[in-house]
C-alpha cells in the first residue's frame, strides 16, 4: 500500500485520524488479528503453545519485554516480527528528528513550528518498517549511542550550552512512537544500563546536565542469553524490575518444527540443488541429539544455525560434485553429511572432559540420527536380497565425487525384486540423483544395523 495523500495537520484532522500511543496501537492490531484468525507471528515454529501466548499477554498489558534463551532460539526473529503489529503508515511532523506525531510535538523545535504554522504544519508518512530500531549491545556502547549527548557542532554554530537544541539524540529517543530492540542486553556495561532507567519508567531522558521532560512513547524489547548473568555480564536488578515481562524461549520441541526452521532459514537455491526431506530430517535429529548429549556443554546450547549451516553445506557439496563431474542435476546424498561434520564441529561447545573426542562424538550422534531416520521411513522393508547379494561378494561404491549414475550402475542386480523401487517410493525419489540418495540411505541403514560392512578410504566409501 502507498502512503495516504495527506500533507498537512489540518487535512489530517479533517480526515478523522485518531492518535494512538504505540502500546495501544500494538494491542489493537494484535487483538484484531486474533479475532480474525490471522497469525500475527509468521515464520515462527515451535512457540505456538509456550512463548507466543506469554508474549501476546505481555503486549496486551503494554509491558516492555525481555526474551531470555540460549543462542539460536529465534529471539531476534521474534522481536523483528513485532513490527507487523504496528500500523502500516503513521503520520509524523515533516523533518522531525524524533518522528513526533503532528498532534503532539514534544521537542522545542517541533512545538515552535506547530505554534507558528498551525493547520499548515507539513506532515509526512512513515512506514512501520522504519519504526523499528535494533541495537546489538557491545561493551563499547556508550550513553551517547543510546540516549544522546551534546553536539559540539551545534555549540560551535553559536548556540549556548544551555540550549536544548544543542542535544544530539541517541537511538532510544529516535525510536519515539516505535519499537527499540536491544540484543544481548547483559553485554551492556552496567553504567550504560543505569542510563536506561529513566527511559524505562519515567519516560524522560537525562543527558549530561540536561533533564528533558520528553514524554517518549517507545516500547523497549530486549534479548539475553542465560549464561550472560554469570559469565560475561548481567542485567542490573533495577533494570530487570522495569521490564514488565521476562519470557523464556526454547528450542523446537517437535521434530517437524525443527525441520520447518531448517527449510525456512537455510539458503538452498532450488534452481541449483535438491536437498531431500530425509536429509533435512537427519540434520534435525542430529541437532536434537547434540542438545541431549552429556558430552556437549548444554549451558551454551546448540543453535538452530548448526542445522541450517549443515543443510547449506551438504547442498554446496552436491553442487560441487555435479559441477566437477558433469551431472545434469545436483542432488544431496547421505555421503554429503560427512562433509557437514567436518566443518560444523566448531559451532558446538563440548564439556572440558571431552577434549580430543569431538569428532568421535559428532560422528556417533550423526549415525544415531541416520539410524533413527532409516527406521522411520524404511521400517518393514525386506532388505534380505540386498544383504545376501553383498554377502556373496558384491560391493557398492559411493563417495563425494561418485556421480548418481555411477552409483546406480554399480548396484548389484536383484533379479525380479522390486526392492530398489520400494525404497525410492518410500522416500519420494524420482530422478537418478534422488534414487541414488534413497538407496544410499538404505545401505547406510544396513551398515548401522550391522547387516553389512563399510570401508571408507579418502573420498570413497565401499559397502561390502
Amino acid at each position: 500500500m502507498t502512503a495516504p495523500p495527506i500533507s498537512t495537520v489540518g487535512e489530517l484532522r479533517a480526515s478523522g485520524h485518531v492518535q494512538k500511543p504505540v502500546r495501544v496501537e500494538i494491542r489493537d492490531n494484535l487483538l484484531a488479528a486474533l479475532r480474525e484468525g490471522r497469525d500475527p507471528w509468521p515464520g515462527l515454529h515451535g512457540f505456538e503453545d509456550t512463548v507466543v501466548p506469554q508474549l501476546e499477554r505481555a503486549l496486551i498489558a503494554g509491558h516492555d519485554v525481555v526474551l531470555l534463551g540460549e543462542r539460536g532460539q529465534g529471539k531476534t526473529r521474534l522481536l523483528r516480527t513485532m513490527v507487523g503489529l504496528l500500523d502500516e503508515w503513521t503520520p509524523v511532523i515533516a523533518g522531525s528528528e524524533l518522528g513526533e506525531h503532528p498532534y503532539e510535538p514534544i521537542t522545542h523545535v517541533a512545538r515552535r513550528r506547530a505554534a507558528e504554522l498551525g493547520d499548515h504544519l507539513p506532515i509526512e508518512w512513515r512506514h512501520r518498517d522504519d519504526r523499528y530500531a535494533e541495537k546489538l549491545a557491545t561493551p563499547d556502547t556508550s550513553v551517547a549511542d543510546l540516549i544522546g549527548d551534546v553536539d559540539p557542532m551545534k555549540v560551535a554554530e553559536g548556540r549556548s550550552l544551555g540550549d536544548p537544541e544543542t542535544i544530539h539524540f541517541g537511538l532510544i529517543p529516535r525510536s519515539h512512537r516505535g519499537i527499540v530492540a536491544i540484543n544481548e542486553l547483559p553485554d551492556l556495561a552496567e553504567r550504560i544500563q543505569v542510563a536506561m532507567l529513566n527511559v524505562m519508567e519515567e519516560r524522560d531522558i537525562q543527558i549530561r546536565g540536561y533533564v528533558l521532560r520528553l514524554p517518549l512513547d517507545v516500547l523497549v524489547v530486549a534479548s539475553a542469553n542465560p549464561e550472560d548473568y554469570t559469565n560475561r555480564g548481567r542485567i542490573i536488578t533495577p533494570l530487570k524490575d522495569r521490564f514488565g515481562a521476562e519470557i523464556r524461549t526454547h528450542y523446537p520441541t517437535a521434530l517437524e518444527d525443527e525441520v520447518a526452521v531448517i527449510r525456512q532459514e537455510a539458503h538452498l537455491p532450488a534452481d541449483l540443488v535438491h536437498v531431500p526431506d530425509h536429509l533435512v530430517e537427519i540434520l534435525a535429529r542430529f541437532t536434537r541429539n547434540l542438545r541431549e548429549s552429556s558430552a556437549v556443554d548444554q549451558r551454551s546450547g546448540v543453535s538452530a544455525r548448526f542445522a541450517i549451516a549443515g543443510a547449506e553445506t551438504i547442498a554446496a557439496a552436491a553442487i560441487h560434485r555435479a559441477t566437477s563431474r558433469g551431472e545434469d542435476a545436483a542432488v544431496a546424498r547421505p555421503v554429503d553429511l560427512e562433509t557437514a561434520v567436518d566443518v560444523l564441529g566448531g559451532k558446538v561447545e563440548f564439556e572440558s572432559g571431552e577434549e580430543g573426542r569431538e569428532a568421535e562424538v559428532l560422528t556417533h550422534l550423526l549415525r544415531t540420527a541416520t539410524a533413527e531416520t532409516v527406521r522411520t521411513h524404511l521400517r518393514g522393508l525386506d532388505m534380505s536380497l540386498l544383504v545376501d547379494a553383498i554377502e556373496s561378494g558384491a560391493m557398492v561404491t559411493t563417495g563425494e565425487r561418485v556421480t548418481a549414475r555411477e552409483f546406480l550402475t554399480g548396484l548389484p542386480v536383484l533379479g525380479e525384486s522390486e526392492l530398489y523401487d520400494d525404497i525410492c517410493d518410500r522416500l519420494g525419489a524420482t530422478d537418478d540423483g534422488q534414487r541414488a540418495g534413497a538407496i544410499e540411505l538404505a545401505l547406510e541403514g544396513l551398515y548401522l544395523a550391522r547387516k553389512i560392512g563399510k570401508d571408507t578410504d579418502g573420498s570413497e566409501t565401499v559397502y561390502g
